[in-house]
Protein backbone atom coordinates (compact mmCIF):
# COMPACT_ATOMS: atom_id res chain seq x y z
CA UNK A 1 0.00 0.00 0.00
CA UNK A 2 2.79 2.33 0.87
CA UNK A 3 4.76 1.70 -1.95
CA UNK A 4 1.52 2.32 -4.29
CA UNK A 5 0.79 5.70 -2.41
CA UNK A 6 4.17 6.46 -2.88
CA UNK A 7 4.41 5.68 -7.13
CA UNK A 8 1.04 7.91 -6.96
CA UNK A 9 2.41 11.01 -5.68
CA UNK A 10 5.89 10.38 -7.94
CA UNK A 11 3.71 10.46 -10.88
CA UNK A 12 1.83 13.94 -9.29
CA UNK A 13 5.19 15.73 -9.09
CA UNK A 14 6.67 14.39 -12.13
CA UNK A 15 4.40 14.42 -14.73
CA UNK A 16 4.52 18.20 -15.12
CA UNK A 17 8.18 17.86 -16.09
CA UNK A 18 7.81 14.87 -18.49
CA UNK A 19 4.04 14.57 -19.80
CA UNK A 20 3.84 18.20 -20.62
CA UNK A 21 6.80 19.12 -22.68
CA UNK A 22 6.38 15.65 -24.72
CA UNK A 23 2.75 16.98 -25.07
CA UNK A 24 3.80 20.63 -26.90
CA UNK A 25 6.74 18.94 -29.06
CA UNK A 26 3.98 16.76 -30.50
CA UNK A 27 0.98 19.56 -30.85
CA UNK A 28 3.98 20.98 -32.54
CA UNK A 29 4.87 18.54 -35.12
CA UNK A 30 1.22 18.38 -35.65
CA UNK A 31 0.96 21.58 -36.51
CA UNK A 32 4.11 21.59 -38.57
CA UNK A 33 4.13 18.25 -40.48
CA UNK A 34 5.12 18.17 -43.72
CA UNK A 35 6.62 15.10 -46.32
CA UNK A 36 10.32 16.32 -45.30
CA UNK A 37 9.46 15.90 -40.83
CA UNK A 38 8.62 12.23 -39.93
CA UNK A 39 11.64 12.47 -37.57
CA UNK A 40 11.75 13.45 -34.15
CA UNK A 41 14.62 15.40 -33.04
CA UNK A 42 16.26 15.98 -29.22
CA UNK A 43 17.05 19.00 -28.31
CA UNK A 44 19.14 18.90 -25.27
CA UNK A 45 22.04 20.31 -26.83
CA UNK A 46 21.34 23.58 -28.40
CA UNK A 47 25.31 24.69 -28.01
CA UNK A 48 26.13 23.23 -31.77
CA UNK A 49 23.13 24.51 -33.52
CA UNK A 50 23.55 27.84 -31.80
CA UNK A 51 27.07 28.59 -32.94
CA UNK A 52 26.50 26.97 -36.41
CA UNK A 53 23.24 29.24 -37.27
CA UNK A 54 25.53 32.21 -36.08
CA UNK A 55 28.30 31.22 -37.95
CA UNK A 56 25.44 30.88 -40.66
CA UNK A 57 24.39 34.16 -40.22
CA UNK A 58 27.56 36.27 -39.94
CA UNK A 59 29.26 34.84 -42.97
CA UNK A 60 30.72 37.99 -44.57
CA UNK A 61 29.96 36.63 -48.33
CA UNK A 62 26.24 35.60 -50.23
CA UNK A 63 25.49 32.03 -48.62
CA UNK A 64 25.40 29.63 -51.73
CA UNK A 65 22.52 26.38 -51.94
CA UNK A 66 25.66 24.22 -51.42
CA UNK A 67 26.59 26.02 -47.94
CA UNK A 68 22.65 26.36 -47.06
CA UNK A 69 22.44 22.43 -47.91
CA UNK A 70 25.21 21.80 -45.86
CA UNK A 71 24.03 23.27 -42.66
CA UNK A 72 20.52 21.90 -43.33
CA UNK A 73 22.02 18.53 -42.99
CA UNK A 74 23.34 18.92 -40.12
CA UNK A 75 20.78 20.80 -38.42
CA UNK A 76 17.23 20.36 -40.68
CA UNK A 77 15.04 22.82 -40.76
CA UNK A 78 12.02 21.22 -38.51
CA UNK A 79 14.91 20.83 -35.63
CA UNK A 80 15.44 24.71 -36.22
CA UNK A 81 11.76 25.50 -36.19
CA UNK A 82 11.38 23.36 -32.93
CA UNK A 83 13.95 25.36 -31.40
CA UNK A 84 12.96 28.61 -32.16
CA UNK A 85 9.30 27.54 -31.17
CA UNK A 86 10.28 25.25 -27.55
CA UNK A 87 13.62 27.27 -26.74
CA UNK A 88 12.89 31.19 -27.02
CA UNK A 89 13.59 31.54 -23.49
CA UNK A 90 17.44 30.63 -24.31
CA UNK A 91 19.03 33.77 -24.11
CA UNK A 92 20.10 35.12 -27.84
CA UNK A 93 18.90 31.60 -29.44
CA UNK A 94 15.83 33.58 -30.77
CA UNK A 95 17.89 36.57 -32.42
CA UNK A 96 20.57 34.06 -33.52
CA UNK A 97 18.10 31.66 -35.38
CA UNK A 98 15.88 34.68 -36.60
CA UNK A 99 18.74 35.95 -38.43
CA UNK A 100 20.26 32.30 -39.67
CA UNK A 101 16.76 31.86 -40.99
CA UNK A 102 16.69 34.95 -42.86
CA UNK A 103 19.69 34.09 -44.80
CA UNK A 104 18.63 30.61 -45.14
CA UNK A 105 15.53 31.76 -46.98
CA UNK A 106 17.66 33.89 -49.18
CA UNK A 107 19.16 31.30 -51.34
CA UNK A 108 17.57 29.50 -53.67
CA UNK A 109 17.14 25.88 -51.57
CA UNK A 110 16.12 27.61 -48.66
CA UNK A 111 13.27 30.02 -50.22
CA UNK A 112 11.93 26.86 -52.49
CA UNK A 113 11.46 24.76 -48.86
CA UNK A 114 8.82 27.70 -48.19
CA UNK A 115 5.92 25.89 -49.44
CA UNK A 116 6.42 22.88 -47.54
CA UNK A 117 6.56 25.33 -44.52
CA UNK A 118 3.24 27.90 -44.80
CA UNK A 119 1.85 27.12 -41.47
CA UNK A 120 5.09 28.27 -39.77
CA UNK A 121 5.36 31.29 -41.68
CA UNK A 122 1.28 31.65 -40.90
CA UNK A 123 1.66 31.22 -36.89
CA UNK A 124 4.83 33.37 -37.34
CA UNK A 125 3.03 36.17 -38.59
CA UNK A 126 0.97 36.02 -35.67
CA UNK A 127 3.70 35.53 -32.64
CA UNK A 128 4.34 37.66 -29.86
CA UNK A 129 8.01 37.67 -30.63
CA UNK A 130 8.89 41.15 -33.10
CA UNK A 131 11.96 39.11 -34.53
CA UNK A 132 9.86 36.35 -35.48
CA UNK A 133 6.97 38.36 -37.21
CA UNK A 134 9.43 40.11 -38.84
CA UNK A 135 11.28 37.02 -40.13
CA UNK A 136 7.96 35.55 -41.06
CA UNK A 137 7.11 39.21 -43.41
CA UNK A 138 10.78 38.84 -44.74
CA UNK A 139 9.79 34.53 -45.56
CA UNK A 140 6.63 36.15 -47.52
CA UNK A 141 8.98 38.37 -49.52
CA UNK A 142 11.22 35.35 -50.16
CA UNK A 143 8.64 33.09 -51.54
CA UNK A 144 7.62 35.67 -54.06
CA UNK A 145 11.25 36.56 -55.44
CA UNK A 146 12.08 33.28 -55.77
CA UNK A 147 13.07 32.94 -59.13
CA UNK A 148 11.47 28.89 -59.26
CA UNK A 149 7.93 30.25 -57.99
CA UNK A 150 5.29 30.03 -60.19
CA UNK A 151 3.09 33.21 -59.44
CA UNK A 152 -0.39 31.20 -59.24
CA UNK A 153 1.33 29.10 -56.90
CA UNK A 154 2.44 31.62 -54.92
CA UNK A 155 -1.03 33.34 -54.95
CA UNK A 156 -2.63 30.42 -53.82
CA UNK A 157 -0.75 29.77 -50.97
CA UNK A 158 -0.63 33.29 -50.02
CA UNK A 159 -4.61 32.57 -50.00
CA UNK A 160 -4.92 29.62 -48.44
CA UNK A 161 -2.92 30.26 -45.61
CA UNK A 162 -4.40 33.78 -45.05
CA UNK A 163 -1.62 35.30 -45.62
CA UNK A 164 -2.22 39.02 -46.99
CA UNK A 165 -4.68 39.73 -43.50
CA UNK A 166 -1.95 38.86 -41.40
CA UNK A 167 0.24 40.61 -43.37
CA UNK A 168 -1.91 43.86 -42.80
CA UNK A 169 -1.91 43.17 -38.85
CA UNK A 170 1.76 42.96 -38.82
CA UNK A 171 2.03 46.58 -41.04
CA UNK A 172 -0.43 48.54 -37.96
CA UNK A 173 0.56 46.56 -34.72
CA UNK A 174 4.40 45.60 -35.34
CA UNK A 175 6.99 47.57 -34.28
CA UNK A 176 8.95 49.87 -37.06
CA UNK A 177 11.03 46.56 -38.42
CA UNK A 178 7.94 44.52 -38.80
CA UNK A 179 5.80 46.94 -40.71
CA UNK A 180 9.12 47.89 -42.94
CA UNK A 181 8.78 44.21 -43.59
CA UNK A 182 5.43 43.46 -44.37
CA UNK A 183 5.14 46.72 -46.78
CA UNK A 184 7.51 45.26 -48.41
CA UNK A 185 6.32 41.61 -48.97
CA UNK A 186 3.41 43.27 -49.92
CA UNK A 187 4.94 45.51 -52.32
CA UNK A 188 6.46 42.50 -53.93
CA UNK A 189 2.89 40.58 -53.87
CA UNK A 190 1.35 43.89 -56.06
CA UNK A 191 4.21 43.01 -58.84
CA UNK A 192 1.66 40.13 -60.58
CA UNK A 193 -1.94 40.21 -61.59
CA UNK A 194 -2.83 37.50 -58.92
CA UNK A 195 -0.93 39.39 -56.57
CA UNK A 196 -2.51 42.66 -57.21
CA UNK A 197 -5.63 40.46 -56.97
CA UNK A 198 -5.43 39.58 -53.75
CA UNK A 199 -5.04 42.94 -52.71
CA UNK A 200 -7.19 44.61 -54.23
CA UNK A 201 -10.26 41.93 -54.99
CA UNK A 202 -12.59 42.60 -57.59
CA UNK A 203 -15.62 41.49 -55.01
CA UNK A 204 -14.73 44.17 -52.38
CA UNK A 205 -15.11 43.52 -48.93
CA UNK A 206 -14.24 45.51 -45.62
CA UNK A 207 -11.56 43.43 -44.75
CA UNK A 208 -9.71 43.95 -47.81
CA UNK A 209 -10.65 47.44 -48.45
CA UNK A 210 -7.61 49.66 -47.16
CA UNK A 211 -9.73 52.53 -46.82
CA UNK A 212 -12.08 51.22 -44.15
CA UNK A 213 -8.70 49.81 -42.12
CA UNK A 214 -7.42 52.96 -42.36
CA UNK A 215 -10.66 54.41 -40.61
CA UNK A 216 -10.64 52.01 -37.89
CA UNK A 217 -6.61 52.96 -37.19
CA UNK A 218 -5.04 54.55 -34.43
CA UNK A 219 -3.29 57.58 -36.32
CA UNK A 220 0.08 55.71 -36.58
CA UNK A 221 -1.75 53.04 -38.29
CA UNK A 222 -3.36 55.41 -40.83
CA UNK A 223 -0.39 56.60 -42.06
CA UNK A 224 1.35 53.22 -42.11
CA UNK A 225 -1.27 52.39 -44.29
CA UNK A 226 -1.11 55.46 -46.18
CA UNK A 227 3.08 54.32 -46.71
CA UNK A 228 1.55 51.10 -48.43
CA UNK A 229 -0.30 52.62 -50.50
CA UNK A 230 2.76 55.13 -51.74
CA UNK A 231 4.94 51.90 -52.12
CA UNK A 232 2.11 49.85 -54.05
CA UNK A 233 1.08 53.03 -56.45
CA UNK A 234 5.01 53.09 -57.22
CA UNK A 235 5.14 49.52 -58.28
CA UNK A 236 3.79 50.02 -61.71
CA UNK A 237 1.44 52.36 -63.74
CA UNK A 238 -1.07 49.62 -63.56
CA UNK A 239 -1.38 49.96 -59.79
CA UNK A 240 -1.02 53.66 -59.56
CA UNK A 241 -4.40 53.60 -61.57
CA UNK A 242 -6.29 50.70 -59.62
CA UNK A 243 -5.34 53.12 -56.47
CA UNK A 244 -6.40 56.42 -57.96
CA UNK A 245 -10.05 54.38 -58.73
CA UNK A 246 -10.31 53.71 -55.69
CA UNK A 247 -9.62 57.02 -54.14
CA UNK A 248 -7.27 55.67 -51.97
CA UNK A 249 -5.56 58.98 -52.18
CA UNK A 250 -8.17 60.74 -50.90
CA UNK A 251 -6.54 59.62 -47.70
CA UNK A 252 -4.02 61.61 -47.98
CA UNK A 253 -5.95 64.36 -48.84
CA UNK A 254 -8.25 63.95 -45.76
CA UNK A 255 -5.35 64.00 -43.34
CA UNK A 256 -3.78 67.00 -44.73
CA UNK A 257 -6.91 68.81 -44.22
CA UNK A 258 -7.66 67.18 -40.98
CA UNK A 259 -4.20 69.22 -39.77
CA UNK A 260 -4.87 68.70 -36.04
CA UNK A 261 -2.07 66.94 -35.56
CA UNK A 262 1.23 68.45 -36.98
CA UNK A 263 3.06 64.99 -36.63
CA UNK A 264 0.55 63.13 -38.62
CA UNK A 265 0.86 66.20 -41.60
CA UNK A 266 3.66 66.15 -41.75
CA UNK A 267 4.44 62.66 -42.61
CA UNK A 268 1.75 62.54 -44.74
CA UNK A 269 3.61 65.29 -46.17
CA UNK A 270 7.08 62.99 -46.34
CA UNK A 271 4.69 60.31 -48.42
CA UNK A 272 3.70 63.05 -51.06
CA UNK A 273 7.46 64.13 -51.53
CA UNK A 274 7.76 60.49 -52.49
CA UNK A 275 4.46 60.47 -54.74
CA UNK A 276 6.02 63.41 -56.34
CA UNK A 277 9.19 62.09 -57.35
CA UNK A 278 7.89 58.76 -59.02
CA UNK A 279 7.53 58.74 -62.83
CA UNK A 280 3.99 58.16 -63.15
CA UNK A 281 2.97 60.34 -59.71
CA UNK A 282 2.64 63.75 -61.39
CA UNK A 283 -0.03 62.50 -63.52
CA UNK A 284 -2.46 61.25 -60.73
CA UNK A 285 -1.36 63.78 -58.28
CA UNK A 286 -2.45 66.71 -61.19
CA UNK A 287 -5.96 65.25 -60.87
CA UNK A 288 -6.24 65.45 -57.40
CA UNK A 289 -6.77 68.46 -55.19
CA UNK A 290 -3.48 68.14 -53.58
CA UNK A 291 -1.95 71.26 -55.26
CA UNK A 292 -4.40 73.57 -53.48
CA UNK A 293 -4.55 71.82 -50.24
CA UNK A 294 -0.36 72.80 -50.76
CA UNK A 295 -0.95 75.97 -51.90
CA UNK A 296 -3.14 76.33 -48.47
CA UNK A 297 -0.34 75.06 -46.47
CA UNK A 298 2.30 77.76 -48.17
CA UNK A 299 -0.14 80.66 -47.82
CA UNK A 300 -1.31 80.31 -43.72
CA UNK A 301 0.96 82.05 -41.70
CA UNK A 302 -0.51 80.01 -38.47
CA UNK A 303 0.86 76.78 -40.21
CA UNK A 304 4.29 75.43 -38.58
CA UNK A 305 6.88 76.75 -40.61
CA UNK A 306 8.08 73.07 -41.68
CA UNK A 307 4.77 72.55 -42.49
CA UNK A 308 5.04 75.02 -45.17
CA UNK A 309 8.53 74.34 -46.05
CA UNK A 310 7.70 70.82 -47.06
CA UNK A 311 4.72 71.92 -49.01
CA UNK A 312 7.15 74.53 -50.65
CA UNK A 313 9.73 71.12 -51.96
CA UNK A 314 6.77 69.03 -52.88
CA UNK A 315 5.61 72.05 -55.06
CA UNK A 316 8.57 72.48 -56.38
CA UNK A 317 9.42 68.53 -56.97
CA UNK A 318 5.77 68.33 -59.00
CA UNK A 319 6.43 71.21 -60.89
CA UNK A 320 9.97 70.62 -62.02
CA UNK A 321 8.46 67.35 -64.41
CA UNK A 322 7.68 69.13 -67.72
CA UNK A 323 4.92 66.69 -68.15
CA UNK A 324 3.03 68.44 -65.09
CA UNK A 325 2.22 71.16 -67.38
CA UNK A 326 -0.21 69.13 -69.75
CA UNK A 327 -2.40 67.94 -67.15
CA UNK A 328 -2.47 70.87 -65.34
CA UNK A 329 -3.52 74.49 -66.66
CA UNK A 330 -1.41 77.69 -66.55
CA UNK A 331 -3.75 78.97 -64.32
CA UNK A 332 -2.92 76.43 -61.74
CA UNK A 333 1.04 76.73 -62.13
CA UNK A 334 0.41 80.55 -61.44
CA UNK A 335 -1.68 80.00 -58.27
CA UNK A 336 1.15 77.54 -56.79
CA UNK A 337 4.30 79.77 -58.10
CA UNK A 338 1.61 83.24 -56.60
CA UNK A 339 1.69 81.04 -53.26
CA UNK A 340 5.32 80.91 -53.03
CA UNK A 341 6.10 84.72 -53.76
CA UNK A 342 3.94 85.56 -51.60
CA UNK A 343 5.57 83.63 -48.55
CA UNK A 344 8.98 85.23 -49.80
CA UNK A 345 7.64 88.69 -49.62
CA UNK A 346 6.31 88.64 -46.41
CA UNK A 347 9.57 86.29 -44.67
CA UNK A 348 11.72 87.88 -42.17
CA UNK A 349 15.59 87.69 -42.66
CA UNK A 350 15.74 85.24 -39.53
CA UNK A 351 13.47 82.79 -41.44
CA UNK A 352 16.60 81.75 -43.14
CA UNK A 353 15.29 78.22 -43.19
CA UNK A 354 12.35 78.70 -44.80
CA UNK A 355 13.37 81.41 -47.32
CA UNK A 356 15.95 79.23 -48.87
CA UNK A 357 13.61 76.70 -49.17
CA UNK A 358 11.24 79.21 -51.31
CA UNK A 359 14.62 79.82 -53.12
CA UNK A 360 15.55 75.79 -53.45
CA UNK A 361 11.53 75.43 -55.18
CA UNK A 362 11.51 78.45 -57.49
CA UNK A 363 15.21 76.51 -58.71
CA UNK A 364 13.23 73.50 -59.17
CA UNK A 365 10.36 74.99 -61.02
CA UNK A 366 12.77 76.50 -63.25
CA UNK A 367 14.52 73.87 -64.21
CA UNK A 368 11.46 73.37 -66.88
CA UNK A 369 10.53 75.41 -69.71
CA UNK A 370 7.55 76.10 -68.96
CA UNK A 371 8.23 76.92 -65.34
CA UNK A 372 11.17 79.30 -66.06
CA UNK A 373 8.58 81.58 -68.28
CA UNK A 374 6.00 81.38 -66.20
CA UNK A 375 9.05 82.34 -63.05
CA UNK A 376 10.01 85.49 -65.59
CA UNK A 377 6.62 86.41 -66.74
CA UNK A 378 4.63 89.49 -65.40
CA UNK A 379 5.18 92.84 -64.17
CA UNK A 380 6.43 91.84 -61.20
CA UNK A 381 8.30 88.36 -61.90
CA UNK A 382 8.35 85.93 -58.73
CA UNK A 383 12.17 85.06 -60.06
CA UNK A 384 13.24 88.83 -59.15
CA UNK A 385 13.60 87.12 -55.20
CA UNK A 386 16.30 84.54 -56.98
CA UNK A 387 18.57 87.79 -58.63
CA UNK A 388 17.87 90.23 -55.25
CA UNK A 389 19.13 87.17 -53.36
CA UNK A 390 22.03 85.29 -55.86
CA UNK A 391 24.23 88.85 -55.53
CA UNK A 392 23.04 89.85 -51.71
CA UNK A 393 26.07 88.91 -49.58
CA UNK A 394 25.08 88.86 -46.17
CA UNK A 395 27.92 87.19 -44.47
CA UNK A 396 27.93 83.57 -42.56
CA UNK A 397 23.91 84.26 -41.76
CA UNK A 398 23.00 84.83 -45.52
CA UNK A 399 25.15 82.06 -47.09
CA UNK A 400 22.51 79.29 -47.58
CA UNK A 401 20.07 82.04 -48.66
CA UNK A 402 22.59 83.60 -51.52
CA UNK A 403 23.77 79.68 -52.39
CA UNK A 404 20.22 78.63 -52.97
CA UNK A 405 19.72 81.52 -55.20
CA UNK A 406 22.23 81.14 -57.08
CA UNK A 407 21.57 77.36 -57.90
CA UNK A 408 17.82 78.82 -58.57
CA UNK A 409 19.31 80.92 -60.88
CA UNK A 410 21.11 78.83 -62.59
CA UNK A 411 18.51 76.54 -63.11
CA UNK A 412 16.16 79.38 -64.52
CA UNK A 413 18.74 80.70 -66.77
CA UNK A 414 18.87 76.86 -68.06
CA UNK A 415 21.77 75.37 -67.21
CA UNK A 416 19.84 72.09 -66.49
CA UNK A 417 18.31 72.22 -69.93
CA UNK A 418 20.02 70.48 -72.65
CA UNK A 419 17.51 72.22 -74.97
CA UNK A 420 14.95 75.48 -75.14
CA UNK A 421 17.30 77.28 -72.96
CA UNK A 422 16.13 80.37 -74.24
CA UNK A 423 12.82 81.87 -73.43
CA UNK A 424 10.13 83.83 -75.00
CA UNK A 425 10.52 87.34 -75.34
CA UNK A 426 9.24 88.82 -72.40
CA UNK A 427 10.79 86.35 -69.90
CA UNK A 428 14.69 87.13 -71.48
CA UNK A 429 13.80 90.47 -71.10
CA UNK A 430 12.89 90.67 -67.76
CA UNK A 431 15.57 87.92 -66.95
CA UNK A 432 18.13 90.57 -68.64
CA UNK A 433 16.77 93.70 -66.81
CA UNK A 434 16.50 92.25 -62.97
CA UNK A 435 20.41 91.08 -63.45
CA UNK A 436 21.13 94.93 -64.44
CA UNK A 437 19.23 96.17 -61.99
CA UNK A 438 20.47 94.07 -59.18
CA UNK A 439 23.96 95.23 -60.56
CA UNK A 440 23.03 98.60 -60.45
CA UNK A 441 21.83 99.04 -56.89
CA UNK A 442 25.38 96.84 -55.58
CA UNK A 443 28.98 98.30 -55.46
CA UNK A 444 29.75 96.39 -58.80
CA UNK A 445 27.76 98.27 -60.96
CA UNK A 446 27.86 95.85 -63.63
CA UNK A 447 26.52 92.01 -64.04
CA UNK A 448 30.10 91.26 -64.78
CA UNK A 449 31.86 92.14 -61.56
CA UNK A 450 28.39 90.72 -60.00
CA UNK A 451 30.01 87.77 -61.31
CA UNK A 452 33.43 87.95 -60.30
CA UNK A 453 32.85 88.99 -56.89
CA UNK A 454 31.06 85.66 -56.68
CA UNK A 455 33.53 83.82 -58.08
CA UNK A 456 36.16 85.41 -55.42
CA UNK A 457 34.21 83.61 -52.70
CA UNK A 458 34.48 80.18 -51.05
CA UNK A 459 34.38 77.13 -52.96
CA UNK A 460 30.03 76.55 -52.70
CA UNK A 461 29.55 79.79 -54.02
CA UNK A 462 31.88 79.29 -56.49
CA UNK A 463 30.22 75.98 -58.09
CA UNK A 464 26.66 78.08 -58.24
CA UNK A 465 28.45 80.65 -59.58
CA UNK A 466 29.69 78.30 -62.07
CA UNK A 467 26.29 76.96 -62.89
CA UNK A 468 24.69 80.08 -63.26
CA UNK A 469 27.49 81.49 -65.64
CA UNK A 470 27.06 78.23 -67.22
CA UNK A 471 23.23 79.22 -68.14
CA UNK A 472 23.06 82.54 -68.65
CA UNK A 473 26.16 82.71 -71.01
CA UNK A 474 23.91 81.36 -73.77
CA UNK A 475 22.76 84.90 -74.04
CA UNK A 476 24.49 87.58 -75.62
CA UNK A 477 24.49 90.32 -73.50
CA UNK A 478 25.83 87.93 -70.61
CA UNK A 479 28.66 86.65 -73.11
CA UNK A 480 29.57 90.36 -73.40
CA UNK A 481 29.82 90.85 -69.85
CA UNK A 482 31.62 87.97 -69.29
CA UNK A 483 34.47 88.64 -72.31
CA UNK A 484 34.67 92.01 -70.42
CA UNK A 485 36.29 90.71 -67.36
CA UNK A 486 39.44 88.92 -68.44
CA UNK A 487 39.90 87.48 -64.52
CA UNK A 488 36.90 85.55 -64.94
CA UNK A 489 38.15 84.12 -68.11
CA UNK A 490 41.30 83.47 -65.93
CA UNK A 491 39.08 81.57 -63.31
CA UNK A 492 37.25 79.57 -65.29
CA UNK A 493 40.35 78.46 -67.64
CA UNK A 494 42.94 77.53 -64.73
CA UNK A 495 42.42 74.00 -63.44
CA UNK A 496 44.07 75.01 -60.38
CA UNK A 497 41.66 77.10 -59.24
CA UNK A 498 39.71 74.16 -57.96
CA UNK A 499 40.44 71.29 -55.64
CA UNK A 500 37.71 68.90 -55.20
CA UNK A 501 36.47 66.99 -58.28
CA UNK A 502 33.18 68.57 -58.11
CA UNK A 503 34.04 71.77 -58.41
CA UNK A 504 37.13 70.94 -61.17
CA UNK A 505 33.85 69.79 -63.13
CA UNK A 506 31.60 72.38 -62.27
CA UNK A 507 34.29 74.67 -63.43
CA UNK A 508 35.85 73.12 -66.32
CA UNK A 509 31.29 72.65 -67.77
CA UNK A 510 31.26 76.43 -67.53
CA UNK A 511 34.46 76.92 -69.51
CA UNK A 512 32.82 74.71 -72.26
CA UNK A 513 29.50 76.72 -71.82
CA UNK A 514 31.36 80.23 -72.58
CA UNK A 515 33.44 78.39 -75.06
CA UNK A 516 30.35 77.01 -77.23
CA UNK A 517 28.52 80.42 -76.58
CA UNK A 518 31.67 82.35 -77.84
CA UNK A 519 32.21 80.27 -81.25
CA UNK A 520 28.24 80.25 -82.28
CA UNK A 521 28.15 84.23 -81.29
CA UNK A 522 28.77 86.88 -84.15
CA UNK A 523 32.00 88.53 -82.28
CA UNK A 524 33.66 84.61 -83.02
CA UNK A 525 35.58 86.16 -86.23
CA UNK A 526 36.07 89.03 -84.65
CA UNK A 527 40.21 89.56 -84.10
CA UNK A 528 39.24 91.01 -81.03
CA UNK A 529 38.11 88.06 -78.86
CA UNK A 530 40.59 85.95 -80.85
CA UNK A 531 42.87 85.31 -77.90
CA UNK A 532 39.87 84.65 -75.41
CA UNK A 533 38.20 82.20 -77.75
CA UNK A 534 42.01 80.49 -78.06
CA UNK A 535 42.72 80.49 -74.16
CA UNK A 536 39.02 78.92 -73.72
CA UNK A 537 39.48 76.24 -76.29
CA UNK A 538 43.02 74.93 -74.88
CA UNK A 539 41.39 74.92 -71.49
CA UNK A 540 38.69 72.88 -73.09
CA UNK A 541 41.56 70.72 -74.77
CA UNK A 542 42.95 70.09 -71.65
CA UNK A 543 40.30 68.90 -70.15
CA UNK A 544 38.46 69.09 -66.61
CA UNK A 545 41.22 68.12 -64.04
CA UNK A 546 44.80 69.31 -62.67
CA UNK A 547 47.72 67.32 -64.22
CA UNK A 548 50.90 68.29 -62.73
CA UNK A 549 53.56 68.46 -65.05
CA UNK A 550 55.84 65.60 -65.10
CA UNK A 551 59.25 66.53 -63.01
CA UNK A 552 62.44 65.20 -64.56
CA UNK A 553 65.09 63.77 -61.86
CA UNK A 554 68.38 66.00 -62.13
CA UNK A 555 71.78 65.11 -61.61
CA UNK A 556 73.42 66.73 -58.78
CA UNK A 557 76.91 68.35 -57.98
CA UNK A 558 78.25 68.14 -54.70
CA UNK A 559 81.63 67.95 -53.38
CA UNK A 560 82.29 64.53 -51.84
CA UNK A 561 82.64 64.30 -48.23
CA UNK A 562 86.10 63.73 -46.96
CA UNK A 563 87.44 61.34 -43.85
Amino acid sequence: MAIATHARRFMTLCLPFFFFPLLRLFRFHCEYQSPHMDHEFSMDDLSQLVEAANDFATYPGVQSDDSARDFLNRFPLPLIINALQTQYDVPGLENTLVACLERLFKTKLGASLIPQYMSFVQVGLQADSQPVRSLACKTVTCLIENPGSDCKTVARLITDFNIYPLLIDCLINGNEQVAAAAMEAMKMLAGFPEGMEIIFPSAKGVDSDLGAIASRCSSLGRVRIMALVVKLFSVSRSAASTIYSLNLLKLLEAEIKNANDTLVTLSVLELLYELAEIEHGTEFLSKTSILQLLCSIISDNSAESILRSRAMMITGRLLSKEIIYSFIDESCAKTVISSIDGKLQSLETSDRDECETALEAFGQIGSTFEGARLLLSGSQPPARHVTCAAFDRQGPQGHGRQLAALHALGNISGETRSENIILNAEAEENLRRMVYEAASKSSKLTPSGLFLSVLHQDSEIRLAAYRMISGLVARPWCLMEICSKQEIINIVTDPSTETKKIGMEARYNCCKAIHKSLMSSRVSSDSAFAGIATKLQEAVEKGPYLIKKQVEAQPVVMTAERF
